[in-house]
């Protein structure tokens, strides 16, 4: 997204259900399966903060999950792309508005607002829960607005219905677009992103309702942005 530098960088989602499982968990009990949309804003808000007295690529890179990817404009893996890049001058600045949790808390989705002292626009962040609990980003897609966000009073947060047997419907993607698909462990969030061979890109997030899989949000960037 454009909280990046003048190069459109987005960061796309790959799947979320294996998401930091290649690490051991930690002695404990396991993770119960539930929610936690506040945990999800309180990454967000620490990859900020991290951003603003580090470094912004080096907050990118210390949040980052090992399948978080980017495009440029076209699909790249965000560690292999970030490492060794140094960090910006004037570090981009970003508030979270709203956030989507599956019911097990597995995936979440932020979204915002973005400023830089010559730009300002929106992001759309996806989160996946590791082993040890903790969240880390595994998408960051976003592009500049002629004028800001609107900026709510209080930060908004829905969570999908635990209810019903949600499945996962299959998308057939049009010839050429690079295609992914990211799924929560419950299968109550789904998060899709489609990237056309000129570098224009949609992200659809779905949130299970108890009947279908909603769409709460759908965002295209043209290309060349």
């Amino acid at each position: 997204m454009k909280r990046f530098l003048p190069v459109t960088l987005a960061l796309s989602l790959s799947i979320a259900l294996a998401a930091c499982g290649g690490q051991s968990r930690p002695a404990g009990p396991p993770l119960r399966p539930v929610a936690n949309p506040g945990a999800v804003v309180a990454a967000e808000v620490a990859f900020n903060q991290l951003a603003q007295d580090k470094g912004q690529w080096t907050a990118f890179r210390a949040t980052a999950a090992p399948e978080a990817e980017m495009f440029v404009p076209q699909r790249v893996k965000a560690l292999d792309f970030l490492k060794g890049k140094p960090d910006p001058q004037h570090t981009v600045k970003w508030q979270p508005h709203l956030v989507w949790s599956s019911c097990d808390g597995s995936l979440a989705v932020t979204h915002g607002a973005w400023q830089r002292s010559d730009s300002t626009g929106y992001f759309t962040t996806v989160w996946a829960r590791g082993m040890d609990g903790g969240y880390k980003w595994i998408l960051d897609h976003g592009d500049r607005l002629g004028v800001p966000l609107f900026a709510p009073e209080m930060i908004k947060s829905k969570v999908a219905e635990c209810a019903g047997k949600p499945g996962v419907p299959i998308t057939a993607p049009a010839e050429g677009v690079d295609f992914k698909q990211g799924v929560s462990r419950d299968q109550t969030l789904i998060v899709s992103s489609a990237v056309a061979p000129d570098g224009g890109r949609t992200v659809t997030v779905r949130l299970w309702n108890g009947t279908v899989h909603e769409t709460v949000l759908q965002e295209q960037v043209a290309a060349g942005n």
